[in-house]
């Protein structure tokens, strides 16, 4: 018999089945179970807003494993220290935030004018490609500016190499095996910091660090001194991945809804006309100004949030929303359920930019708005990927009606395993009169 404060299981409910159809489980879940239910022993799902909140918040009882993707490369001259780990992503968060971002905007803006510009008329394109392309510039670019075209294709070949090794497959095999897929991810990350090593020694060299993010990580600090420069080097592949990995994904669905919605995509391109003509002449004032644009960006994320599963552990026996959860366990927090949760969202299936205008303060509320995380591992290039897809959505809205390709077939696939994306997604764009 299970204890009697152990969350509740689905009936029927198995890997089996979610493995299927991971949303419909969820929102099963979700709907049948309430705030937090059990997948299977062991392994829980935080459904609504406030388990999400107190998991992503509580560090110490559910912390984030460190990513598996791009880990530490084993060097002769030893791996960096915890404390300098620690100074490294202090460092990198300093040039990813807010104000840093805002006085940047004129670099961001013309990469997103000239995405819109390039986009084919009157077929149907395979979009996400060049969405992804366009946006590996913008983020290679705020972390690496002028050294930005060196390191590009290097990102490209990240990119692809955690592409290859997050496929789904029938074999979990252990870490320790050296798989053709984690090899392959193995050589492109050697291949990045040999690209990247000589630049920072040139940098260093020559006095002249940059006031780009990795700029901002070879300056001394006061406490800690000069950073090594195997720390900086470990810490940046994943991130120069994340800076469009992850927009890309939000891009997709926000694209489809400009064709899917076409009275808010006319309200985005009359925001948008009001940008200056010369894209480098956009300023964090023009950006402020694209109220509707930066609405229909956040419900778009709330309502298919790119990472819309996050996993954690329980370091010790601990509760959450009143259940026990024992040390060990697996904590899956669920933003696309909690987004869904209609105690903090009237209405909360349906497509409705107009609630971010009416309560602007809403996106800090506990719980409201999670796809960027939150608690001390909430995304830190939020500001930099809300920037990017404002400008893109305003830009791509501004020139062109958008719609889907006519005819029986779906115009993407929806994958779950690593991220929501639009698979495929095909779009047709119209210059807009």
């Amino acid at each position: 018999m299970g204890r009697m404060n152990e969350p509740p299981r689905l009936p029927e409910g198995s890997f089996a089945a979610w493995s299927r159809d991971r949303l419909a489980v969820a929102r099963r879940g979700a709907e049948e179970c309430g705030d937090v239910w059990q997948l299977e022993p062991g392994v829980y799902v935080a459904a609504t807003a406030g388990p999400c909140e107190a998991v992503l918040h509580r560090a110490q009882d559910f912390p984030k494993a460190p990513s598996p993707l791009f880990p530490p490369l084993k060097r002769s001259s030893g791996a960096p220290t915890p404390e300098e780990r620690s100074h490294a992503h202090a460092a990198r968060m300093r040039g990813l935030r807010p104000q840093t971002v805002a006085a940047r905007i004129g670099e961001i803006a013309p990469r997103t004018d000239l995405f819109a510009d390039q986009w084919p008329t009157d077929q149907d394109v395979e979009i996400l490609p060049p969405v992804r392309h366009a946006l590996a510039e913008i983020g290679v670019s705020f972390l690496y500016s002028e050294d930005a075209p060196t390191l590009l294709p290097f990102a490209a070949q990240l990119f692809l190499a955690r592409e290859v090794l997050v496929r789904p497959s029938r074999w979990a095999w252990p870490r320790w095996i050296p798989t053709p897929a984690r090899r392959f991810r193995t050589q492109q990350q050697v291949a990045f910091t040999d690209a990247l090593r000589p630049i920072i020694r040139r940098r260093r060299s020559s006095g002249r660090l940059g006031d780009d993010v990795l700029g901002l990580m070879l300056q001394p600090s006061p406490r800690y001194g000069l950073l090594p420069e195997e720390a900086v080097l470990d810490t940046l592949p994943a991130i120069t991945v994340a800076t469009f990995e992850t927009p890309t994904r939000a891009a997709g669905w926000i694209l489809l809804h400009l064709a899917r919605y076409p009275q808010a995509a006319s309200r985005v391109a009359a925001e948008a006309a009001l940008l200056p003509a010369d894209p480098a002449a956009t300023t964090s004032a023009h950006l402020d100004s694209l109220h509707y644009t930066e609405a229909l960006v956040r419900e778009v994320l709330r309502l298919y949030p790119p990472s819309w599963l996050l996993t954690r552990r329980a370091t010790r026996q601990t509760e959450l929303a009143d259940y026990t959860i024992d040390a060990g366990s697996t904590v899956l927090v669920c933003p696309y359920t909690a987004h869904r949760d209609a105690r903090e969202h009237s209405e909360p299936d349906e497509f409705q930019p107009e609630r971010w205008l009416e309560d602007p303060d809403s996106p800090a509320k506990p719980g409201v708005f999670l796809s960027f995380g939150t608690g001390p591992h909430g995304c830190e290039g939020a500001a930099l990927a809300m920037a990017m897809l404002t400008l893109l959505t305003a830009q791509t809205a501004r020139r062109y009606h958008l719609s889907e390709p006519a005819g029986p077939e779906p115009s993407y696939q929806v994958a779950t395993f690593e991220g929501l994306a639009t698979v495929g997604l095909r779009l047709r764009a119209t210059v807009r009169s």
